[in-house]
């Protein structure tokens, strides 16, 4: 029964009539906006606003619906031309609109008094952060004709080379045992339970990246460029602070949760060397033994099984979270195998208009996959809680975003920890816990130095592939420090992941770090305040999109800028790390 993801509620594909009318209607929405952007005031501040923004809103559902079939169909099957082709003349036709939305941003503003024109009007009220973030924001904002330009080059700029590297790693054929495979087949492999296995597909992987490294290097180095020089053209001090503003983030914030992070950094690390040591490992952990299985769980999931399973736990956690699951299982949200074609790992994409939202993954039914399953079936939660919001109202920035995804892993990684029924079966689900939060401690860390660091050179330097693995290298030395084994570490981390190919989605690093542990303080507070809890945890997620991180999270008491919130997260982990030790050594 499931398999792949239904896209049936937006078209039954590109013959469809209703995809085809849409599509051309793309043309008469960007009409009558250009048309409207050259009368602007003709009504008034107020009802010009107004019109403004319900324009937005039809224009957004029109083109939000056409986009993500679009590249809905494209992540399952990377070489479907149609995809492909839709999606271009989609960018193209973005671009005509930047330069007419571009006159609107600055004819709001302009307008002296926001407060006065907002009045007690409900669409306006809805609106009002979205208003005072446009005037806010008019120091970044360049002239409608450069706007429209960067929209139209970018086409062929950044987003090109975005779906080079997404085309090269979900296509390259890897060699493994005289077989051909696809690397997210074999990056599968590093989980699996024989030590032969894990260390020839991490062979088989690095050699397949002799094959692509090259052209992904130019994908960077070109994404890399563009992103530093319209930082600057924009008069941001650096990508990363273009990032922080766009993110609602204050550099406070970020350097508290970096310091906290390298305060107990040490702490994974020894967790690694455990592991190490029971692998029979000297000089730390080799990569290819990092998701090296332990313990003796070794229950394998068919589909089914994973949806009574996260149905269990979270009825009497929480029932509208075990609702939503049903409804994304039984109606086919979910693409679940991994499949010649399909990009590797997974994740969720909202249907905004639809008050829906489809997942991504490639089930392999390890207890691990089903945690990814409660991540991002987290992210459609966060998305429930905001469908009630207006249409403009329904996006959340990067650091949020991971927030509710790493707080439904906290509570199904939890639940089996507390109900395991021997100690291979909690060593196992430890391991599993541990892994993911020193991914996303350690590796996180390393991703942002090996960022900051290319940013940094890029200006001045183009860095073939060889610089750009060194530059990895360095990174995951300074990050797991004396956990791995430094001998054996992965140079090419910097072209298997996506995160680094967006020309305006920089530092996609550390609102990972930043989700996880977050949301593991706010698991923390579940656990002091009871179900009572959850009532302001939904609201917090309702509020995203129109706060900033720091505004959120006072919602729950908490104040982000100080590294003793972050330390309080990191600390609650100091039992599990411990009791690893025990059960990895015994």
């Amino acid at each position: 029964m499931y398999d792949k993801w239904s896209l049936e509620v937006l078209y039954s594909g590109f013959e469809d009539e209703k995809f085809l009318a849409d599509f051309a209607a793309v043309d008469g929405k960007i009409a009558a906006y250009q048309k409207f952007a050259d009368s602007l005031g003709s009504e008034g501040e107020r009802e010009t606003v107004k019109k403004a923004l319900l324009m937005d809103e039809e224009f957004e559902e029109l083109v939000g619906n056409l986009f993500s079939f679009c590249s809905l169909r494209q992540s399952v099957d990377t070489s479907d031309t149609e995809s492909v082709s839709y999606m271009g003349r989609l960018m193209q036709k973005m671009g005509d609109v930047t330069k007419a939305s571009t006159l609107i941003e600055k004819y709001i503003e302009k307008i002296a008094d926001i407060d006065a024109v907002i009045g007690d009007d409900e669409l306006l009220l809805a609106y009002s952060d979205r208003l005072h973030r446009i005037q806010e924001s008019a120091k970044y904002t360049l002239s409608e004709d450069v706007e429209e330009a960067l929209a139209r080059m970018d086409v062929s700029g950044g987003s090109a080379w975005s779906d080079l590297q997404s085309f090269l790693t979900s296509s390259v054929e890897v060699e493994y045992n005289g077989e051909k495979t696809t690397l997210s087949a074999i990056r599968n492999k590093a989980y699996d339970a024989d030590a032969t296995v894990r260390k020839e597909a991490y062979e088989a992987e690095l050699k397949a990246y002799d094959k692509i490294k090259d052209a992904i290097a130019y994908s960077l180095n070109s994404i890399k460029l563009q992103d530093i020089t319209e930082s600057k053209m924009r008069g941001y001090a650096s990508p990363l602070d273009k990032v922080l503003y766009r993110s609602r983030m204050e550099r406070a914030t970020l350097d508290a949760l970096l310091e906290a992070m390298k305060e107990y950094m040490p702490n994974f690390h020894g967790y690694l060397r455990a592991k190490a040591e029971a692998l029979g490992h000297k000089n730390g952990l080799p990569w290819y033994d990092l998701f090296a299985p332990m313990g003796s769980n070794t229950k394998k999931f068919t589909v089914e099984e994973s949806k009574e399973y996260l149905m269990n736990v979270f009825q009497s956690f929480n029932p509208r979270m075990a609702e939503i699951i049903d409804r994304a299982y039984e109606e086919n949200w979910i693409d679940f195998f991994p499949r010649n074609g399909k990009v590797g790992g997974a994740f969720c994409a909202s249907l905004d208009a639809k008050k829906q939202f489809r997942v991504l993954t490639n089930f392999d039914g390890s207890f691990s996959d089903v945690s990814t399953l409660a991540h991002e079936l987290g992210h459609g939660y966060h998305d429930f809680m905001i469908f009630d919001n207006r249409p403009l109202n329904t996006g959340y920035s990067m650091p949020v975003a991971e927030t509710a995804s790493t707080f439904n892993e906290n509570v199904v990684m939890s639940h089996a920890i507390d109900h395991a029924s021997s100690d291979d079966e909690k060593l196992s689900l430890l391991e599993g816990q541990l892994s993911d939060v020193t991914q996303i401690i350690c590796d996180i860390y390393s991703r942002f130095l090996f960022e900051s660091r290319v940013v940094e050179n890029r200006s001045e330097n183009f860095m073939f592939a060889d610089e750009l693995c060194k530059i990895m290298l360095e990174a995951q030395k300074e990050a797991y420090g004396d956990g791995l084994d430094h001998d054996v570490l992965h140079p090419y981390m910097w072209a298997c992941k996506g995160h680094y190919y967006s020309a305006g989605l920089g530092f996609y690093n550390f609102p990972y770090a930043f989700g996880g542990l977050f949301a593991r303080g706010l698991y923390e507070k579940y656990k002091q305040e009871g179900p009572a809890f959850l009532e302001k945890y939904n609201y917090m997620l309702k509020e995203t999109p129109v706060r900033s991180v720091e505004e959120v999270a006072k919602i729950c008491d908490i104040d982000l800028t100080k590294k003793e919130f972050w330390l309080m997260s990191l600390h609650s982990y100091d039992e599990a790390i411990a009791e690893y030790k025990r059960l990895a050594k015994k």
